[in-house]
């Protein structure tokens, strides 16, 4: 992409919305609203044999409509120019200002996964889902699933290379089953009768 800055994908243009240069848009982050603002501008990924190919787009406004993000850039006024743009990628310059407690999947991923001082495995990837986000953990034998709240993952270190985890129990390891406990419990009765 670009030279020394640090880029985020932000968002996917998925296909022209009306008459007037409109389109649709996938959303790659949580705040569209200080992202797609007049002004913001985007360095696009298409193929390279696309007019749009080392260009940039400039937004000219952002809307809501019937609950799916619409997008305007400068200089794409009409449908024929808006579908020239569909299956782009949109990347931004990272903000140094973005909040303390807000990170980006690339910086979690390649995390340690640390649970009572013992490195349980290691963030494979972020999955983005509409209640919360969820970090998937790859540990010795699986991948786990784990909800990206301030309950089960406390503390985000990037500088150390490292998340905490208070999970419930039963994420990271199997409960006994009722029959598991049942056939102990048979056990140690026939043991107790001898």
């Amino acid at each position: 992409m670009a030279g020394e800055r640090n880029q985020l994908r932000v968002g996917r243009l998925l296909k022209a919305h009306g008459l007037k240069g409109a389109l649709k848009l996938e959303l790659y982050t949580d705040s569209p609203e200080r992202r797609f603002v007049p002004g913001a501008e985007f360095t696009l990924q298409v193929p390279e044999a696309s007019v749009w190919h080392g260009k940039t787009v400039t937004v000219r406004d952002y809307r809501v409509m019937n609950s799916s993000s619409v997008v305007f850039f400068e200089g794409v006024e009409d449908r024929t120019t808006a579908e020239s743009l569909v299956r782009a990628i949109l990347w931004m310059d990272e903000d140094e200002n973005d909040e303390d407690d807000a990170w980006y999947a690339h910086q979690l991923v390649g995390l340690e996964v640390v649970r009572d001082d013992a490195v349980i495995g290691r963030v494979l990837r972020v999955e983005h889902l509409p209640a919360q986000d969820l970090l998937i953990v790859r540990t010795a034998t699986t991948e786990v699933m784990v909800p990206f709240v301030a309950a089960i993952v406390p503390t985000v270190d990037i500088a150390a290379g490292r998340i905490v985890v208070t999970p419930p129990d039963g994420l990271f390891e199997e409960l006994p089953s009722a029959s598991d406990g049942a056939a102990r419990a048979d056990a140690v009765n026939e043991r107790a009768s001898e």
